[in-house]
């Protein structure tokens, strides 16, 4: 039997990165001005319409989005939904393909005309609600997009294939947005762009990042700004300037490097030097001590040798990333290294040097939180889970860094709020700890 639609509800399946998350919070406010029940990620996503934001940037996040996409679209086929319809990266790139191969999607929308949804279904946009989003995180902090877009061509990426050129939104917009959010309780922002490092150049012709943070850091009730995917090449250093300064900037930088070697780098088109990249990461730790520092690996580009890996590994003992993710080169159409290069490099060795740079990370992350035992954090609590409370510090971002578990049975502690934690143990990826005080 069929089951029953439930009339007037939308679902929003989102895939990706934060950046697409903030697309669906946008689309997901339209449609509750319009009176819609709206509903994010639900695991019975059985409303009239179904809204599926795709990822299309690697080999995995395709195949994920290819895989939701196909399994609604065998519910469309029993007609168990009256709407289905797909916006993001992977539509924007593969447009014809999907509507070919998958045709009983109801249409196929890119990354930047979601919008038309609203129209199509005989709605009206509402441009006074553009900054204006429905939360899908907790109501204590959310993702601050700053800019669209990438112009730095690097020999693997397809963002800039999906997203086009870098585009800037004005600092008085951003504004706004941090202050209606305040407004609803927001306290805690993290700011995402493709490339936050060219934030400004657009639009004003000179590199605004730190502006934008000073000005942002200024507005009552923000307490925490972390800053995430700057770009190592002409890096805004004055922004170290307002993290030292401004105690409601986090000592937290997300900066996607890539690679090391001299070799790869040139071969990545990463526009930096091997001896550049230890100069930059010195800089930015004599500048913020006691800064942490993200970034991401990619191995497994075709031209990579293993000495190159040799050279990125006595990298990172001497930079002693706080956290770190590595990534197996996925071979995507359109880009610079699938025209110039066989993807010769097997899979087993790509993932073999995956598992050694984490398994050299895993130690340094390791004694990096052993160290922070007897020391006492400032830490938002985000949630419960289990027999803990789950809170993170300045130094963690929601989902990809470590967390401080705190028992349940601790008076005092508050989700949404900030405490004072004494760190008590720690695990390679989680810290544990008792309340000093509660602000």
């Amino acid at each position: 039997m069929t089951k029953k639609n439930i009339k007037g509800t939308v679902d929003v399946v989102t895939l990706g990165c934060s950046k697409n998350l903030v697309d669906s919070e946008q689309l997901m406010r339209q449609f509750d001005a319009l009176g819609y029940k709206v509903r994010h990620d639900s695991e019975n996503a059985d409303g009239e319409i179904v809204i599926i934001n795709t990822c299309g940037f690697i080999g995995d996040a395709k195949e994920e989005s290819i895989n939701t996409i196909l399994q609604f679209a065998e519910r469309r086929r029993e007609n168990k939904m009256e709407k289905l319809f797909v916006m993001g990266c992977l539509s924007e790139r593969y447009l014809n393909d999907l509507q070919a191969e998958i045709p009983e999607v109801d249409k196929y929308y890119g990354k930047f005309n979601y919008n038309n949804i609203l129209t199509d279904l005989g709605q009206e946009y509402r441009a006074d609600l553009r900054l204006e989003r429905t939360l899908t995180t907790p109501g204590h902090y959310a993702y601050l997009k700053i800019s669209e877009g990438c112009n730095r061509a690097c020999s693997y990426c397809a963002i800039p294939i999906i997203t086009g050129k870098h585009r800037s939104r004005s600092i008085e917009d951003i504004e706004n947005e941090v202050k209606n959010l305040v407004a609803k309780g927001v306290k805690e922002f993290h700011l995402i762009a493709q490339d936050l490092s060219s934030y400004g150049l657009d639009k004003y012709k000179a590199l605004k990042l730190p502006e934008l943070v000073e000005r942002l850091s200024d507005i009552p009730g923000v307490e925490w700004l972390r800053l995430h995917y700057a770009y190592p090449a002409q890096f805004p250093y004055d922004i170290l300037r307002v993290m030292r300064e401004r105690e409601n900037v986090c000592s937290y930088l997300d900066i996607a490097l890539q690679h090391v070697s001299d070799n790869m780098l040139k071969i990545m088109r990463r526009h930096i030097t091997k001896e550049q990249t230890y100069e930059l990461i010195k800089r930015i730790r004599d500048e913020v001590p006691g800064i942490h520092l993200r970034t991401t690996m990619l191995v497994g580009h075709p031209g990579e040798t293993d000495q190159d890996i040799e050279e990125l590994k006595d990298f990172l003992k001497f930079a002693r990333f706080e956290r770190l993710g590595t990534f197996a080169y996925s071979n995507e159409e359109g880009t610079h290294t699938y025209e110039a290069y066989d993807d010769n490099i097997p899979d087993d060795v790509k993932q073999n040097r995956v598992d050694e740079i984490m398994a050299l990370q895993q130690t340094i992350s390791a004694e990096i939180n052993q160290a922070k035992i007897g020391k006492t954090l400032k830490v938002m609590i985000d949630r419960i889970e289990g027999e803990n409370y789950v809170g993170r510090t300045e130094f963690d971002s929601p989902e990809v860094d470590p967390e401080v578990l705190i028992s349940i049975n601790t008076e005092g502690v508050k989700i949404g709020e900030f405490s004072m934690i004494e760190i008590t143990d720690a695990t390679d990826f989680d810290l544990y700890g008792i309340p000093t005080r509660i602000n």
